[in-house]
């Protein structure tokens, strides 16, 4: 399918790996020129050289923390006026709700709730006399299932959600459209990680815990990052334009609720 963005210029923050470099490489292969971003330098470059090779696109790789002023202002150096701007950044770890001291809760809040906000409110003007743009928040599973230790992270994201579900509705007659993908487990070197931690914690190997964590999951199965960067490629599109300020929850069926 034709998304019709080819030539539109995108923002995708925390892109270096994951399901932010998923969406950037769907992205550049729909047409667009990606602005790339991370903090290991060697990392980010490699996955821009490597979405140049594969796709042939413009991509610009940032070196820059999102949640501050100063990286903020590096992506926009980069694309003054994004058509698409893809919202993410690592939430908090694990931990203990007891754990979290008021630095740590407001690190949280500002790296998942206020650093998106601070972009949209960056591009969303030249969106509108453009009459074209895309923005989607890439949050998490959790704010619809809360886990138990991501209280933090359920917390800064939903609060997001609220946030801009105003905000969607008061720009969608420029077709300026918000929208959240909600991944559940993805195969990412985070899932990886956080495996690892569950198998030593559990004193099982890791085979074993993988295994059981798949076992919960209708799918049966981790998702794909590629299927996470297809789905927000289309939202991005020129044929989402009557979808806006929506969940898309991506979880392998594991939330059970209807609606």
């Amino acid at each position: 399918m034709d998304l019709g963005i080819a030539g539109r210029k995108a923002i995708v923050c925390a892109s270096s790996r994951g399901l932010g470099r998923a969406c950037a490489m769907r992205l550049a292969e729909a047409g667009c020129e990606v602005v790339v971003n991370g903090l290991d330098a060697v990392r980010l470059e490699a996955t821009a050289a490597e979405i140049r090779a594969k796709t042939g696109a413009k991509v610009k790789a940032v070196r820059a923390d999102v949640a501050t002023k100063e990286g903020q202002d590096a992506l926009f150096a980069a694309c003054p006026e994004p058509d698409i701007l893809i919202g993410n950044n690592a939430g908090p770890p694990f931990r203990d709700f007891r754990e979290l001291d008021r630095q740590k809760m407001i690190d949280g809040v500002i790296g998942n709730m206020i650093a998106p906000i601070e972009l949209i409110q960056r591009a969303i003007d030249p969106m509108v006399k453009n009459r074209f743009g895309r923005i989607v928040n890439i949050t998490s599973g959790s704010v619809k299932m809360p886990l138990v230790g991501l209280d933090l992270s359920s917390g800064a994201r939903a609060g997001l959600t609220a946030f801009l579900a105003g905000v969607a509705r008061s720009v969608a007659q420029h077709n300026v459209t918000i929208n959240f993908l909600l991944p559940g487990q993805f195969d990412t070197d985070r899932l990886r990680s956080n495996n690892e931690q569950a198998a030593k914690k559990l004193g099982i190997p890791l085979e074993q815990a993988v295994a059981q964590r798949k076992a919960a999951i209708p799918a049966k199965r981790f998702g794909d990052p590629d299927e996470f960067g297809a789905a927000c490629a289309f939202l991005c599109s020129a044929h989402a334009g009557f979808i806006t300020g929506q969940n898309l929850l991506i979880d392998g069926g594991i939330f059970p609720g209807a609606f």
